[in-house]
Order: structure tokens, then sequence, then C-alpha cells
């Protein structure tokens, strides 16, 4: 993957230099403000490359021009004399950076590369509004080393037809990850079948997954194929699996690992040629215990597993996020958002997000569409997230309902997962006590918790506590 970098710089030698040593990256030379402006009515650069003497003044606005154009292009300014003055100004007006004009041409460019990395991540991150799109895995980019490890993973299989079980909770992207597997293993050309086998009525899972016959049942008026005829030579996401009935199963799992259906109502078997990726938001080794999951066919499924973390867990990725899907929506509902203010942006990182990054898109879509100014505030967040206490961590959880507030989220749950779920909470408030109460300090909250530290990481690190956070608390106190 490239971007196009539109090059400016006071020496032409110098800005043919710049062009070979950025290969293969698209660089676009130009000597003159005119040509600038031409190139960005024609081309659309990902990065402006300019030197001071050639934009005509003021540069600070004319860096805003600059950023204001719908791909919002990044900038950097290459000066002479150091200027600390002007520095500060062109950062505000939204340069990347300003680079002296003096600089060797081998730290320039090594400069420009970090700063074309940098775009690269940015662009590729999250595609907005993609539910049919073209996931790639390289969309996936993170800080966090278990998405890391798990891309890592995932790029191991992409060229197999080995099944895939999918783990992780509602909003992470379970669908968007096998589509991205889909896309760049060799069935990209077939299609990619989704379906949610909790939404299909119990009368009609075998009918929708395997077909009928035309007369097989009242209202069959035609024969129909199933999702697994019509995913033949391409892949078949089945969401949340364990919702498929028991008695269904035995022949789910004739199909898996026969690669043939036989339609209701039919008398022949007929060959598909499809890999299944399957994905939950439930522990299914407790689905498989409690007897609503057959055994063998987890197994069966469960050949590679994934578990896809939530955002909770991998706080570091949030800027990241928020950055890119604020300006996809400044871009595609026209609104000129251009920041984020620091309190918002706290808030932000101190929630919860139940929902995942899909709550996260949502989130962002609603602040750019309420935002009265140019930055996003913490007023124009839900109450769940400006609300927040400024000394909760990352992962505190929310209280207990007050009167007229929304029942538990357990509530209405099989009693294996509720517990689960209650457990989990106890455990997270519990150990955020202790941290708050210990300013972080591992030693010291292990032996009041009355477990070993190793015990209190794993704990930690499950429920998405971080040290750091109470360090913070306890030092804002002090």
């Amino acid at each position: 993957m490239t971007i196009d970098v539109l090059c400016a710089l006071d020496s032409i030698s110098r800005g043919r230099e710049l062009k070979r040593r950025l290969e293969p990256n698209n660089v676009i030379l130009a000597a003159s403000a005119s040509e600038i402006d031409a190139a960005l009515r024609t081309r659309m650069p990902d990065l402006v490359v300019a030197g001071t003497r050639i934009v005509e003044p003021p540069i600070e606005d004319w860096v805003r021009e600059v950023r204001d154009h719908p791909w919002n292009p990044d900038v950097v300014l290459v000066h002479d004399p150091e200027d600390a003055r002007f520095r500060a100004a062109a950062i505000r007006a939204g340069c990347l950076a300003v680079l002296g004009g003096t600089l060797p041409i081998e730290d320039l460019t090594a400069t420009l590369q970090a700063l074309i990395e940098r775009r690269l991540g940015l662009m590729a991150l999250l595609h907005v509004r993609s539910p049919t799109g073209d996931s790639r895995l390289r969309d996936f980019v993170s800080q966090s080393p278990g998405m890391q490890q798990l891309i890592g993973v995932a790029r191991k299989v992409v060229d197999t037809d080995s099944s895939l079980l999918l783990l992780g909770e509602t909003g992470v992207g379970k669908e968007r990850l096998a589509r991205a597997i889909h896309n760049e293993g060799p069935r990209s050309a077939g299609p990619f079948v989704a379906v949610n086998c909790g939404a299909l009525p119990d009368t009609l899972v075998e009918s929708e997954l395997f077909g009928h016959e035309k007369g097989a049942f009242t209202g069959a008026s035609r024969t129909r194929k199933g999702y697994f005829e019509q995913a033949d030579r391409g892949t078949l996401f089945l969401d949340e699996i364990d919702e498929i009935p028991l008695h269904l199963q035995v022949k789910l799992l004739r199909a898996v690992e026969d690669r043939r259906v036989q339609r209701l109502g039919g008398e022949r078997t007929i060959p598909v040629d499809v890999r299944i990726v399957a994905a939950s938001n439930r522990d299914l080794e407790q689905a498989v215990e409690a007897g609503r999951l057959r055994e063998d066919l987890y197994y069966r499924l469960a050949v590679v597993s994934l578990e896809v973390p939530p955002l909770r867990e991998r706080v570091e990725d949030i800027p990241l996020l928020l950055q890119r899907y604020r300006e996809s929506f400044r871009r595609t509902l026209n609104r000129p958002i251009h920041g984020l203010q620091k309190p918002a942006l706290e808030a932000l990182l101190r929630y919860r997000w139940p929902g995942n990054v899909r709550e996260l898109i949502n989130v962002v879509e609603r602040a750019v569409l309420l935002s009265p100014g140019p930055e996003i505030r913490l007023a124009d967040l839900p109450r769940a997230i400006s609300s927040l206490d400024p000394g909760a961590s990352a992962s505190h959880p929310p209280g207990p309902p007050l009167p007229g507030e929304a029942l538990p989220p357990w509530v209405g749950e099989p009693l294996l997962d509720a517990r689960e779920q209650v457990v989990g909470e106890f455990e997270s408030r519990y150990l955020s006590h202790l941290l708050r109460e210990t300013g972080g300090r591992i030693h010291e909250t292990a032996r009041r918790a009355g477990i070993n530290e190793r015990s209190l990481y794993e704990l930690m690190r499950r429920h998405g506590l971080r040290k750091e956070h109470f360090r913070l608390h306890r030092a804002r106190n002090d």
C-alpha cells in the first residue's frame, strides 16, 4: 500500500532526489504555488511537503486551507532558519511537522518515511460502515499486543480451508474479520454469505441453511437453495452458532464434515465447496457443558479459534480509532469538526465500551452531528460517558441502576451466562477499589486480596485494569 506525496521544495534537485528515495510511493513534484494548487485540485495527495519560500503567505492560512480539503491531507513544512514561534503557529494551524531546510537528505527521507507510515496506519485502520465492504487484514492496525498476535495468526490461516471459530463480545468486529480473511484468501472471487443463526426462527433454520424442494412444506411453492449452496466456492459465516437448535446440529456437523447437504424434502445430497467460519459472543465451552452445543460440532468448528479482545482491553487503540472515525464522519456528513477537546477525550478513554468498536462508531457519529463548533466537546457525548467520575479508571464498570434506569444486562440471560457477568462485575469492582486504595501498587494489592501477583495480573488483564490509571488517580488526589 502506498500514498501520494505532493513535494514542493525550494531546490528542484533536492525534490527529485527525494522522489527517488520515497519510491514506491507516488511523489508529485511542484515548483510554484500555482502548481501546488493545481495538484491539490486534481491529484488529491495524502501528504504535502512544501518549502515555505514557495507557499504564498500567510503560511498559517495556507496550511488551514490545505487541511480543509475533503480527504484531509497531512502537511509538512520545510523552513529555515529555526524559528520556535513560527513552528508553534504552524502546528496550531494543523501542520504535522516543521523540518529544517538544511536537514541532510538522508534524515529528511527517514523522517518523511515515518510520517508516511503514520498516514498509512490511519488510512488502513478501519473502513467506516462497510458491512459488505472490502475489509483486509491490513485494516486491523493496532497498538495492542493482543490484536497484533491475533492478526498474525489470522494471516497464517488465510490460504487454508480449515474451519475457523471467532469469539468475542458483541461489536468487536467478528464478521469484519471473517470478511477480511475471505477477501485475502483463494476464495475471494466467491461469495461471502453471512448468517445470524440467532435471528432465524426455529421452524425455518433447516430450510434456510440447507434449502428445500418444492412442496416440502406448506408454502414451499418453489425449490430454494439454502445458505450452504449460496456460499458455494466461497465462505459461509455462521454467527451465534450456539443458537442453532440441538436437533439440527447433527445435520450441520455432517454438512461441515462431508461438504454435502440435503435439502428439506429432497432425496439426494448436493456437494458444496464452502469454508466455514463460525462465531459467538459467548463461552462455547460452557455452552457444551450446559448441553446447548454438541461437543463434536464445537471441536469440528474450532480447528483454529481466534478471540477478538474487547475495546476496553486495548485502550491504546482508542485515540486512533476516534481520529479515524471523526475524520470519516466529518467528510461524509460534511461537518467542520477538526478536533476533540481534552475533557471529551479523557471521558472516552475512561468509558468501559460495552458495545465495543460498534458503539464507538455510533458515539463518534452522534458527536460529529451534534457538535456546534470545530471540536467535539464533553457535552456532545452521551450522558453515560460525559457523566463518568473523572477519577474512575477506563475499565471501571457502571454502578447499579437507579430507579427508572435500564435493568442490568444479565437479566433474562441463561443462569451460567448471568453468573459469569455478575462475577466478572464483582471482580472488576473489587480489584478497582483495592487498586485505588494502594495507588496501583501490585504487591500491596495482591497481599490485601490474598492472591499471588501472577493471579492478580491475570485478573487485571481479564477486566482491562491498568495499574497506571490508579497511580495517576492517586497522584491527582495527593
